[in-house]
């Protein structure tokens, strides 16, 4: 058996540094399951880094719970997916914070809740509580992105300090950066996964078949203006 300390520090590397790639996100949660025994302590280090991390860093950790919940349901690892359904509450806390510093998160919260439902991993009633919480954080005036450092009378600069302290605060250029590169290769694994196929040409078919409209007016009368452009160009070569 590994020692606990080990593997609580090696666990909490993985996380600190997880990005938008899938082979991060399936790296930390593989070493999860290969550690399962350890699945509390592994559980309350997700915790901590939500709650000491920069914004971007707790955005990477929601993608990588519903990664982990997903490989844990899966492999039959059920305590972790019994542990976040227990603390769910608490992780959209520290991912999309009341004093607005995570509102750039909350698109983020919403997509893993909805795809969580979508495993039957999240029950419906829990998400939709969860949606009025979102929608409270989804517009505030200390948005990352957009939050001045201090007002006239210095109080907002209080503030950031002590956001800046908990991984809070105002993000600066070189995070907003990061956050604008991982987001477009999310974007771009989604794309691919939208265009993903098992090899199977008839299921590849069918896929299309069921993609396409239903033939209207206006495609019967397309077919017909091509018919005689066709045969107009035979007859007169």
């Amino acid at each position: 058996m590994a020692d606990p300390f080990e593997v609580r520090m090696r666990f909490t590397t993985l996380l600190s540094h997880l990005s938008a790639s899938h082979t991060s996100l399936q790296k930390a949660a593989v070493f999860a399951l290969k550690n399962r025994e350890m699945e509390e302590d592994l559980h309350s280090c997700i915790l901590e880094q939500l709650e000491r991390t920069s914004m971007n860093t707790r955005a990477n950790i929601m993608f990588f719970i519903e990664h982990l919940c997903d490989l844990a349901n899966r492999e039959g690892a059920v305590e972790f997916v019994r542990r976040m359904q227990r603390d769910v509450f608490r992780v959209v806390e520290a991912v999309v914070p009341v004093d607005g510093t995570g509102a750039a998160n909350v698109r983020v919260v919403r997509k893993v809740l909805q795809a969580l439902q979508a495993k039957t991993l999240l029950l419906p009633e829990t998400v939709s509580e969860l949606e009025a919480v979102l929608r409270s954080r989804d517009i505030a005036p200390s948005h990352p992105f957009i939050a001045d450092d201090a007002t006239p009378d210095g109080t907002a600069a209080a503030g950031a300090g002590a956001n800046a302290r908990n991984g809070g605060g105002r993000l600066d250029k070189t995070q907003v950066m990061q956050r604008i590169e991982e987001d477009r290769e999310r974007h771009k694994r989604l794309r691919e996964n939208i265009w993903t196929v098992d090899g199977d040409e008839e299921k590849e078919m069918e896929m299309m078949w069921d993609e396409c409209s239903e033939l209207g007016e206006d495609d019967y009368l397309g077919g017909v203006e091509e018919r005689d452009d066709r045969e107009n160009g035979i007859k007169f070569g």
